[in-house]
């Protein structure tokens, strides 16, 4: 048996060296060029001649600049980037560092060797608006995979068409920022240079010291003090920064740390990690509207939580100050707008419920209601910019939760409206429904031994069992596409 496998093996490793590139055992030639069009989990993509082409990998160098700090190479131009400093980028191979050589980016998703455009994009009005949405190459694979484990063909063509709408990509850790920032901002700008439209990129940034300081289950790995603030700055913000001034030729939007300023509105008092926390949301936000609201291909959008967090009157009117102190503490830096219902369920409209004791008198059940009552509030407040951006990856189909206040991986979870700008005529100030939390990343554990969960994770109407915050949920993908409002 071990014979027959080295055989198969080596042949396999024959086939390959005797092949120019990747795409011929494809069927395909390989490209004269190196001009990246696509990429997927083959290999980067061209097009010559009217017809598909492969772009051949740059071998590894034999020498690279890690050897100086006494650190191998790794063995290809394509390893995944853990780190990047100073020096380079750095991946990881048999439990040790090792430089990956220069000119590569790094992992399977991206726009490969794509040099930064000169050209200004300038945001004028709604940044959703008369341009193409850009794909998330790692919730494609994401979903590539959920469907490797179905078999029920509807729900698989359903899954199919999951792929082709855009989401956000999360910067959850100084790691995964590093990884996804600047390779997504390349794939942006390869796509608009092979469609020749404008690509709209939208990201999550989502790090700050303290985060989620009323909730276990999505704990950052930044604590709140003053170490740790320095690093959110100079590790974090300034890199952020840093791509975002490079790749300036396409638009990019930024959810702005869900839940921080929000908890700031309601549990300063309850929960003592969020007073712990308010000085470093407050100067950490400060911060990155200094550093990012200045750049004119950049919109911003604060997070609001939603319509059963912040909806009640005393909560909106408290809202209003606490969002014009943080706007005002970037000047000269711009926010656009504000966005509601992350990774939440609360349905966009919702008939059935109005104030009174089911709502705990709330006057704003939906989130259309909310957004109609906090517009308001936020313009009183002096915020002279108002706009919303309404996640509705979620929202569909209104889920089992026995009170509105349930968020983790709900039962009966439907995906809801599809990303679109200006989705809803007569509320100019709603930019785009967009799907910000991607459906099938899990909310947080059901595991009551572990260190991250939460206790809204073990509630009756959360599904079970539940793996931790941001890993794939397949069960839960797969109730999200059967309950789709629109199908899909």
């Amino acid at each position: 048996m071990k014979a027959s496998i080295a055989l198969t093996a080596a042949a396999a490793l024959a086939a390959k060296a005797s092949a120019a590139c990747f795409s011929q055992r494809l069927g395909y030639p390989c490209c004269s060029g190196n001009e990246v069009v696509y990429t997927d989990n083959d290999g980067k993509w061209g097009v010559e001649n009217g017809n598909w082409c492969g772009i051949a990998d740059a071998p590894a160098q034999a020498t690279c600049w890690s050897l100086s700090q006494g650190y191998p190479c790794c063995s290809s131009s394509n390893a995944e980037v853990w780190y990047t400093d100073a020096s380079g980028k750095w991946g990881v191979e048999n439990g040790d560092w090792c430089g990956i050589p220069t000119g590569s980016t790094g992992g399977s998703t991206g726009g490969g060797n794509v040099t930064p455009s000169n050209e200004q994009y300038t945001i004028s009005g709604n940044p959703f608006k008369g341009v193409e949405f850009y794909i998330n190459p790692y919730y494609v694979e994401e979903v590539d995979g959920a469907i490797a484990q179905m078999s029920d063909s509807s729900l698989i063509a359903k899954a199919e068409k999951m792929k082709t709408y855009s989401n956000a990509i999360w910067l959850d850790t100084i790691k995964n920022m590093q990884s996804w920032l600047e390779s997504n901002l390349q794939g942006a700008q390869s796509q608009h240079q092979s469609s020749g439209k404008d690509i709209l990129t939208v990201f999550v940034v989502y790090d700050l010291p303290g985060r989620d300081c009323h909730a276990l289950a999505s704990n950052g790995e930044l604590l709140a003090n003053d170490g740790d603030l320095a690093r959110y700055k100079s590790e974090y913000i300034d890199v952020i920064e840093g791509h975002l001034k490079t790749y300036k030729s396409q638009p990019v939007v930024l959810i702005v740390e869900p839940d921080s300023l929000a908890n700031l509105v309601t549990n300063l008092e309850s929960t003592p990690a969020c007073a712990d926390s308010e000085k470093y949301y407050l100067e950490g936000h400060a911060y990155l509207i200094k550093k990012l609201g200045v750049l004119p291909h950049v919109a911003m959008y604060l997070d609001i939580g939603h319509a059963f967090w912040l909806g009640w009157d005393d909560n909106r009117e408290k809202a209003g100050k606490v969002y014009a102190k943080v706007i005002n503490s970037g000047a000269p830096g711009n926010v656009r707008g504000f966005t509601d219902n992350v990774s939440n369920y609360t349905p966009w409209e919702d008939p059935t419920l109005s104030r009174g004791p089911d709502t705990e008198w709330n006057p704003c059940p939906d989130e259309k209601r909310y957004l109609e009552a906090i517009s308001k509030d936020f313009k009183s407040a002096g915020i002279k910019s108002v706009y919303f951006v309404s996640d509705s990856s979620r929202n569909g189909k209104k889920v089992d939760r026995k009170h509105p206040g349930e968020w983790c991986n709900q039962t009966g979870v439907g995906v809801g409206a599809r990303p679109q700008a200006s989705p809803v005529s007569g509320m100019d100030y709603l930019d785009a429904f967009y799907w910000i939390k991607p459906l099938g990343e899990s909310d947080g554990t059901s595991d009551e031994s572990a260190a991250r969960f939460d206790g809204y994770c073990g509630h009756e109407t959360a599904m079970k069992p539940a793996p931790e915050a941001g890993q794939w949920f397949q069960k839960h993908f797969e109730q999200g596409i059967k309950n789709a409002n629109p199908p899909l």
